[in-house]
């Protein structure tokens, strides 16, 4: 009786029936696997480096070091950071014995060698922190992030060294060589980062904040540059890729050599196998392809959009100030001149004498004492000064951004194979911003008095 007529689905040489389901299915997860790489590394590769001070709402891209008021202190190595993890295990090994039934039915006794590590406990903290650059800070919220840090502590070592008790638990694991490994990673203080997320809102200040949200496909901190990050992801690309191509070809064609009787017979299944699969992967990488090019047109547009979102800022505030600043300096130079002339009048003058009379001047004194509780516009002509800064700066960040942008998308539509792509999108290349091209009016500013 044949093993097949049970069901089972085997060949007769053993092979299971199901062996080129279960190759293409494999294969299938590792293209999958490798678009997504080559995906994220598209995505970090397409996110021009923003400042801190020049963060908009979206998805953005930072480098700076890591910066936090009040740092924690790791476990382990008792370092300042602003997240850590830990863990100790400890080894084990038995000898285990076991009965088996051979091929001719007999019962027989055989041993081997177990060991391995076993996690006796762990254990981490974190907490926000901020990222500072060369032209300020922005707070991170690293829940929810993927977080790639430093290993700050590794350690194994025995009962007698008095870190096995002192950061370990007492109780021991069966069959303990009591040998225990401490390990612990961290983000320490100062840390040179790599941040991509999504930046938000804050809801204390008014300023952004990097946080965790299920629209964005990237949340990553990171100790590694933005170099080994997008090389990392490239390799891991190609791993899977050919990883899932072996697989589709493996499967089919040691299950036809076994039906067919030999290898000849499955050289023609196999090489149907790898241009389906290849089919597939240039599929997949077109698509990919298409996607990358017309997000990274629509995030050119909304890059263009956030100059028009700073200038809306400029005009709307700047006039605001410079009125407020000019009322206030009105207002002080009218209660100085008053109070000049109630100085002049440091005595009385006697009855029947003319000159002023120190009796007139209480309900003045009395007015002044009520509009002149604490004026000072040096205060406020440095608050406009900052804010004439800030906004000017903004505006020169958002300009900044576009044109990184915009160069890396006129860039990727002349690279190949890229640019074979650009006209079925219909894509077309950016101009850059000059500066003789911002034609647009600056809002006066005239303090004059």
């Amino acid at each position: 009786m044949s093993v097949e007529s049970h069901g089972i689905g085997m060949s007769p040489e053993g092979i299971p029936a199901f062996l080129p389901w279960v190759g293409g299915a494999l294969a299938i997860l590792c293209l999958w696997a490798a678009l997504r790489a080559n995906r994220r590394r598209r995505w970090v590769d397409d996110t021009p480096t923003s400042k801190t001070t020049g963060v908009f709402i979206g998805t953005v891209e930072i480098k700076g070091t890591a910066e936090s008021e009040q740092p924690l202190v790791s476990h382990l190595a008792q370092q300042r950071c602003v997240l850590y993890s830990w863990s100790v295990q400890e080894h084990w090994s038995r000898t285990v014995t076991e009965t088996y039934t051979d091929k001719d039915g007999k019962t027989q006794t055989r041993t081997r060698h177990e060991s391995g590590w076993t996690t006796v406990a762990h254990g981490g903290e974190q907490t926000s922190f901020y990222l500072k650059d060369d032209l300020g800070v922005i707070r991170v919220q690293p829940e929810g992030a993927k977080i790639e840090p430093v290993t700050v502590f590794n350690h194994t070592c025995g009962r007698s060294d008095p870190l096995y008790y002192g950061k370990g638990p007492l109780r021991a694991v069966s069959d303990s060589d009591h040998r225990r490994q401490f390990t612990e990673t961290a983000i320490p203080l100062h840390t040179p980062l790599y941040v991509m997320g999504q930046a938000r809102e804050r809801r204390d200040v008014v300023a952004a904040e990097i946080a965790a949200d299920p629209k964005c496909p990237m949340f990553l901190i990171s100790c590694r540059t933005e170099q080994q990050i997008s090389r990392g992801l490239g390799v891991g690309y190609w791993i899977w890729g050919i990883l899932g191509l072996v697989l589709a070809v493996a499967g089919v064609a040691v299950f036809t050599s076994a039906h067919g009787g030999g290898l000849p017979r499955a050289v023609t299944p196999g090489v149907a196998a790898a241009s389906v699969y290849l089919l597939a992967w240039v599929f997949g990488w077109i698509w990919l392809v298409f996607n990358s090019l017309i997000g990274l047109r629509n995030r050119v547009s909304q890059a263009w959009s956030l100059i028009e979102v700073q200038l809306k800022r400029r005009y709307d505030l700047i006039p605001n100030l410079v009125s407020a600043v000019k009322g206030l300096s009105d207002h002080e130079r009218d209660v100085q001149t008053e109070l000049a002339v109630l100085r002049t009048q440091m005595e009385a003058t006697p009855p029947g004498v003319t000159g002023p009379d120190y009796q007139a001047c209480f309900r003045l004194v009395a007015t002044l004492q009520e509009r002149y509780p604490n004026l000072k516009t040096q205060d406020s002509f440095l608050s406009l000064q900052k804010n004439l800064a800030d906004t000017e700066q903004r505006i020169a960040l958002a300009r900044g951004y576009f044109n990184d942008i915009a160069t890396y998308y006129n860039t990727r539509l002349e690279r190949v194979p890229d640019r074979f792509l650009r006209g079925l999108a219909g894509l077309k290349p950016q101009p850059l911003m000059a500066a003789n091209d911002f034609e647009r009016a600056p809002v006066p500013v005239d303090l004059a008095l």
